[in-house]
């Protein structure tokens, strides 16, 4: 058997495209021997092209979560600021409005007081259903099932 060189090439000098290949004196080899072994060359490139392909995607992919996480923290950042700014034009509207700041400010906290109460409400009406019996009960399969996982995993590192 040849063996391969570290770039995946084989270190026997194959014939190029084109060229007339020696014919030897004594064995005849089939047609078909010849064959196979381009088929084995073909299948050679094709798996060490598709290699390099996923190299080049799992670098792509693992620059791609770093700039997916900060684009994520800049689109936070500017959605607070977009809300501060149209606080602002609704406080400048409201002033312009009642014709004082003070009742505009006034209005605004009041708004502000009636969404936060809102957001308190719908969020302990969502704790409520999680402490409905069906959902304790898939609650409880989950956290059992969970744990008997998490023992297996360590029975098995314990093991290694």
């Amino acid at each position: 058997m040849l063996e391969d060189g570290p770039s995946g090439q084989s270190a026997v000098d194959e014939p190029e495209r084109g060229a007339e290949t020696p014919k030897a004196s004594g064995v005849k080899m089939p047609a078909w021997f010849d064959d196979v072994r381009k088929l084995g060359l073909g299948l050679k490139q094709l798996f060490g092209a598709q290699t390099r392909l996923i190299v080049a995607e799992l670098g792509l992919a693992r620059s791609g979560i770093t700039l997916m996480l900060f684009m994520g923290l800049a689109a936070i950042v500017f959605a607070v600021a977009l809300g501060f700014t149209l606080l602002a034009l609704a406080g400048w509207g409201l002033a312009q409005w009642f014709g004082s700041w003070a009742w505009a400010l006034a209005a605004l906290a009041g708004i502000q007081l009636v969404l936060l109460i809102v957001a308190i409400l719908v969020f302990r009406r969502a704790m409520h259903w999680l402490t409905l019996p069906a959902s304790r009960a898939e609650l409880a399969i989950l956290a059992r099932e969970a744990a008997t996982q998490g023992k297996a995993e360590g029975e098995l590192r314990a093991e290694d």
